[in-house]
């Protein structure tokens, strides 16, 4: 079941309205919007993605046998580092234009505690947003994991709001 967070088509507008040089202009505030204003979203999706349309659909995953997968840079040449990013869309929350303050620190509890169970070469460390130093800040920043707020089409579509409030790396 889908869940209903009413959003409006100016929640979805609102970064084209105050940014006309956006390249897109539109934001889904939440899943129940790529429904409720398909008119809109279903032509520029498919615009955006070089005519694939709604219909089409993706071939099927193969990623082969994990078992028999080797290591793909075993001299260590060309693979210098990794990166698993893990967006914010979590069943039973709406998109970051639509979240409260209350739902950022909810989503930031369950995936900090999600992460700390992990073990072995998943084990990693997560940094909250709220409180960090500016050394590790810079750390970040500087190992390219961590980029500077300031995306006036996100700041307009409200993707920004409660910052830095319930986001980590």
């Amino acid at each position: 079941d889908e869940e209903t967070f009413g959003s409006s088509l100016l929640d979805v507008i609102q970064s084209g309205v105050e940014n006309p040089d956006s390249g897109v202009g539109i934001y889904a505030p939440d899943a129940e919007a790529y429904t409720v204003f398909a008119d809109l979203f279903d032509p520029i999706i498919e615009d955006y993605h070089g005519g694939f349309k709604k219909t089409d659909k993706h071939p099927p995953k193969d990623f082969g046998d994990v078992d028999t997968l080797g290591n793909l840079d075993p001299a260590s040449e060309f693979i210098v580092s990794t990166r698993v990013r893990c967006g914010r869309s979590l069943e039973g929350y709406p998109f970051n234009p639509c979240l409260t303050e209350a739902q950022y620190k909810e989503m930031e509890e369950k995936v900090s505690s999600t992460l700390s169970g992990l073990e072995g070469e998943l084990k990693g460390t997560f940094y909250p947003l709220t409180g960090m130093s500016k050394e590790v800040q810079q750390k970040l920043i500087d190992d390219h994991f961590l980029f500077k707020e300031g995306d006036r089409f996100l700041q307009a579509a409200n993707a920004c709001r409660f910052w830095p409030t319930g986001r980590g790396i």
